[in-house]
């Protein structure tokens, strides 16, 4: 997956591009991906890796939710382990694939799909509506060959998908030993009728249907379940304002910089991005510390979360500059340390990234110490840890800082 943090995912961007998040990782190889017209719920075929053999690794057919992991890349399919990586940190393949969403389909390992449509329906016969089409380029060493043809998604009338079936096939010699043709994209046009690319010949397919009468219903799913999704953790308190993080006692915070005054560049998203040294008062008894960093200035969403992090180490009281964005930490003073989701979709420090000529934004470190280590999900979220500490603060600090970033930097 490498070191980018928006590999191997799914982003979610504005349309000036100055907004994007990661809205689902894992996700080796997700190109073609729609919104079902009747339920407005987010599906995709993922691709599977090379080199394992013949069958494996299947492609996917999954649902994508916002904040949910899909295997990629220390396991895949229902859970099997890749036997090329492993997750960093000390996690076992076990412990992602609990993490992780199973496909709700698989089909044939190396069929490559591509680009995938929903059709509305209308046009095209009487029972096509909510069904999705995806065009398979075909495996390049599988023997014997697998994909070259449109497929067919079968979704029942709840919006799940039932089966995947050939609907357009021919692009491959029956011995499976060469191929004719390659799919590539794929549209429903107005009509109703569907349009196939082949990229190896560079044509176009029109797929009609006998007897159709009629346009395409307009394809114009719901935005409900996309909206509900997007809307989780937002327009709430503050960590230290909840009553969640009720504690008796007070702790200090401290950073590479005062009170109330300037974050260094180098720490937000316009600079390096690492994550500043942090330091706080030993608390007798804490079994650990956590972490939230909130920015209550933003617009949407509000607020945005930065930094979550738990079972800091009891005898730890100063985390360095630079942590590594992952799930779980190891060495002198972190080993066991664990990050949540930020709002940009990652976990480990997200730095500031106000919009250019606003005014500073506050960015509130708010330090919890407490009775006992968290068990809580790889990736787990800020409202998932404030559930997981109430009732076990033992004392608790904040130190604001301060971001802007000037118009034409």
């Amino acid at each position: 997956m490498g070191s980018n943090t928006e590999n191997a995912t799914l982003i979610r961007a504005s349309l000036d591009g100055k907004k994007r998040q990661v809205w689902a990782s894992g996700l080796r190889n997700t190109i073609g991906f729609g919104w079902h017209p009747r339920t407005g719920e987010l599906w995709g075929w993922d691709q599977g890796i090379d080199w394992l053999g013949n069958d494996l690794q299947r492609e996917e057919v999954n649902r994508i939710e916002r904040g949910k992991r899909y295997g990629w890349p220390y396991v895949f399919e229902d859970g099997k382990r890749n036997p090329q990586d492993e997750p960093p940190g000390g996690i076992t393949a076990a412990q992602w694939a609990a993490a992780s969403t199973t496909p709700t389909l698989m089909h044939v390992a190396h069929s490559a799909g591509m680009q995938w449509a929903f059709h509305p329906g209308g046009g095209f016969g009487p029972d096509v509506a909510g069904d999705a089409f995806v065009a398979l380029h075909g495996s390049w060493n599988r023997k014997p060959a697998s994909g070259y043809e449109l497929a067919r998604i079968r979704f029942d009338a709840k919006g799940q998908p039932t089966r995947i079936e050939p609907f357009v096939s021919g692009f491959m010699s029956a011995d499976g030993t060469s191929h004719y043709g390659r799919p590539c994209g794929v549209a429903v046009l107005r009509d109703g009728s569907i349009l196939l690319a082949d990229d190896a010949n560079g044509v176009l397919y029109r797929i009609a249907y006998d007897g159709a009468t009629g346009q395409a219903a307009p394809l114009a799913p719901p935005a409900k379940a996309m909206l509900d999704q997007a809307a989780r953790g937002s327009d709430v308190p503050l960590a230290l304002q909840r009553p969640e993080t009720r504690g008796r006692g007070q702790l200090s915070v401290a950073a590479g910089f005062a009170a109330n005054g300037a974050i260094p560049r180098e720490h937000s998203e316009y600079g390096l991005g690492i994550s500043p040294e942090l330091r706080w008062s030993a608390v007798p008894g804490a079994k650990s510390y956590a972490i939230v960093v909130e920015d209550p200035d933003a617009g949407d969403p509000k607020p945005v979360i930065h930094w979550v992090a738990w079972n800091i180490p009891a005898g730890t009281t100063r985390l360095a500059a630079g942590l590594q964005e992952r799930d779980r930490l190891t060495g002198q003073g972190l080993e066991g340390m664990m990050q949540g989701a930020t709002s940009r979709g990652t976990v480990g420090w997200y730095g500031p990234r106000p919009p250019k000529g606003e005014p500073p934004h506050h960015y509130h470190f708010q330090l919890l110490a407490l009775d006992r280590t968290l068990d809580l999900p790889l990736g787990a979220t800020r409202d998932q840890l404030l559930a997981a500490v109430a009732g076990h603060v033992l004392a608790r600090g904040e130190l604001v800082g301060t971001y802007a970033e000037p118009e034409g930097r």
